[in-house]
């Protein structure tokens, strides 16, 4: 019997949590009524105080465009070689025509194993 992992939305975490904090109810009480298990709520809890002072950094969206910009130029980086070892491949593919046959494949093709 296997269970499926569920996911939670932000909003749903976000609410629970401020729930949480303003103390109207206890942790374990919020848990039990969302069907959640009460670490997991521990846990988002923990991640949101740690990660609370994010909104307030005033070098935040200046380090989001910086950290997209590096990932542009990794993409294409990473498209540039694709297309360069594909331009390889296709060279000696038709190389490989060239000097061995249009079945050269099949000289290559492991045999079966036989007892």
């Amino acid at each position: 019997m296997s269970r499926t992992r569920s996911n939670f939305s932000a909003k749903f975490k976000t609410d629970l949590v401020l729930e949480v904090l303003k103390g109207e109810k206890e942790l374990n009480v919020i848990a039990t009524e969302n069907q959640i298990q009460p670490n997991l709520l521990r846990n988002w809890k923990k991640e949101f105080l740690e990660k609370a002072s994010i909104v307030f950094d005033e070098n935040r969206e200046e380090n989001l465009k910086e950290k997209l910009e590096e990932e542009r130029k990794e993409k294409s980086e990473y498209a540039k070689k694709v297309g360069q070892l594909t331009m390889q491949v296709d060279w000696l593919k038709k190389k490989s025509e060239e000097m061995l046959g249009p079945d050269y494949e099949s000289k290559f093709s492991p045999k079966p194993f036989q007892e």
